[in-house]
């Protein structure tokens, strides 16, 4: 805004922990600080208009977190219902597939004992229990700003303003926002998260540590015929419609109620800017395992978010004065089991601990670097160390190679505990990895039939995706002009085809090319602030309760 110094103070608030973010790393550590001392005093801001409108993941629940954190839920009335029947790995072509035996893959890799579940919900009854335990939840709170001591130490968060016009100034219904001060922070906004962002430029929380790698998730839930309904099916598959050089591969997960999560992931290392990761996904689903699953069906649900996949290199330092980072804003997905929840929880737990710890010695806004060091010797290390080779070998030698070479590394991991590989480096960000047009051949997408494959602005409606218009753009263009000679230029505008939302156009006006963002369709997956060949584009929030609403993703 033009006038900062004419703005009315915000008001505030006091708490010992201020939690950024009501996934399911955020809600562990609200309720592990209760459980430890009811005196605690903990907030949870949720950007989301209620709590899971934003959560969207695959998702099959690895339960082993949960058990620790609430051991009697299994005796109780939840979301989690569906136990894993049967898993199936295939490797697909465009014609068919191959079903690999199940005895080949690591022990690793079985989802027995675990339950396909829409997370959005898993969060919602998270939520009650938090409450139930006198944590204080505010969805609808965008937190915008860390706010610092004159020592720079991180001493709280400031929520987004509200009612800002367009033109930045404050409109007819603008209302200031809170500042919520905290004796720590902690920081689970999810992936590529804006305030854990600032906090690790920073605090240099990466320095030593390899790049963060990224992949895409795009996900749908269709209603199937009884018959094709296999409640607790999960299957896997790689291969096909990507080719051997870039990485990705699918999920369908079968729920009851005759529901099915289709989904595919992307890895945000793929060289060729031609390449749309929506447009493959919808390429996915017309192979002929697909189609005979699908037909006669109902797509009911849309929703697409970047996962973190850099695994055990990546994993930043983890504290800072007057927080931590937790969940998947520290990275700690584990890639070949497209599974993160669990460790998420596990780091809300781990962090709850440290934090209680340091608050019952009379501590505040310095740094928990017990935190930091334990999380190797978690359960979250010996969750990612024994798959932090499968991504830079993938990324390395292929697909068909990769993924064996990967196979093999687990497997000695698994029986001796040591890998041939040793620590392999994920070499460049994903952002760099992006090659010029000129070297590459454009795609030819087929036009979506409207019964099996579908557009973006269909899609995005599924999402019931909102944003008032009248608003500051929560997408940030750094450099207009090298947008232009650049990403357009030299890369032939891939904002237009790694956005899954539509978000991004090049059109010509008057002449020239010019660069539109339809922010409102925004989807907040922030593939744009990973992707971007130039890192010119930043994502931040909008006004607190805007973007998407998944209601059972």
């Amino acid at each position: 805004m033009s006038q900062a110094a004419e703005l009315p103070e915000r008001e505030s608030m006091e708490f010992d922990v201020v939690v950024v973010g009501a996934g399911p790393a955020g809600l562990a550590a609200a309720i592990r600080l209760k459980q430890i001392d009811p005196e605690i005093s903990v907030v949870v801001l949720e950007k989301g208009a209620e709590v899971g409108a934003h959560v969207l993941s695959g998702n099959v629940l690895d339960p082993s977190a949960l058990d620790r954190l609430l051991p009697d839920w299994r005796n109780e009335e939840t979301p989690i219902k569906t136990a894993v029947t049967e898993d199936r790995f295939y490797y697909y072509s465009s014609h068919g597939s191959v079903r690999l035996p199940n005895f080949l893959m690591p022990k690793l890799m079985s989802n027995h004992g675990n339950f396909v579940v829409s997370l959005g919900l898993v969060c919602k009854w998270l939520a009650e229990k938090a409450e139930a335990l006198g944590v204080e939840i505010y969805p609808g709170f965008a937190a915008s700003e860390l706010l610092f001591d004159e020592a720079n130490n991180v001493v709280g968060v400031a929520t987004g303003d509200m009612g800002v016009t367009r033109a930045g100034e404050p409109g007819p219904m603008y209302q200031r926002g809170m500042a919520l001060f905290g004796k720590y922070v902690f920081l689970g906004e999810g992936v590529r998260g804006s305030l854990a962002k600032a906090a690790i430029k920073a605090y240099g929380l990466d320095q030593g540590r390899d790049p963060g790698k990224f992949g895409i998730g795009i996900k749908e839930l269709w209603e199937i015929k009884p018959e094709k309904s296999r409640p607790g099916r999960i299957e896997h598959s790689f291969g096909w419609p990507l080719d051997d050089r870039t990485g990705g591969g699918s999920f369908v997960y079968h729920l009851g109620d005759n529901q099915v999560y289709v989904g595919y992931v992307v890895h945000l290392n793929y060289k060729n800017p031609f390449l749309s990761p929506f447009e493959e996904f919808q390429r996915f689903k017309t192979h002929p395992d697909l189609v005979e699953l699908l037909k006669g069906g109902k797509r009911i649900a849309y929703g697409a978010r970047a996962i973190t996949e850099g695994g055990f290199q990546s994993v930043p330092k983890l504290a800072f004065p007057g927080g931590v980072l937790i969940g998947c804003a520290a990275g700690f997905v584990n890639v070949p089991r497209i599974k993160g929840v669990h460790n998420a929880m596990t780091s809300g737990m781990l962090a709850a601990e440290k934090a209680a710890e340091a608050l019952k010695q009379g501590r505040s806004n310095d740094r928990l670097n017990d935190y930091d060091e334990a999380w190797r010797a978690s359960p979250i290390g010996r969750d990612l160390k024994p798959v932090r080779n499968v991504k830079p070998l993938w990324s390395q030698y292929g697909t068909r190679i990769g993924v064996m070479l990967g196979g093999l590394d687990m497997w000695t991991n698994t029986l001796f505990g040591f890998s041939f590989f040793g620590t392999r480096s994920h070499g460049k960000p994903d952002h760099a990895c992006l090659e010029p047009a000129d070297r590459h051949t454009p795609i030819d997408y087929p036009r979506p039939d409207g019964e099996l494959t579908f557009d973006k602005v269909s899609s995005v409606y599924l999402s019931n995706t909102n944003h008032e218009e009248d608003q500051p753009v929560h997408l940030r263009v750094k450099d207009p002009a090298l947008q232009k000679s650049s990403e357009l230029g030299v890369y032939a505008g891939p904002s237009q085809r790694y956005c899954p939302a539509g978000v991004y156009e090049w059109v010509e006006e008057n002449g020239e090319d010019t660069f539109v963002i339809n922010a409102q369709n925004c989807v907040h997956c922030k593939t744009c602030d990973i992707k971007d060949p130039n890192q010119n584009i930043t994502w931040v929030p909008p006004q607190g309760g805007e973007g998407p609403v998944y209601e059972v993703m």
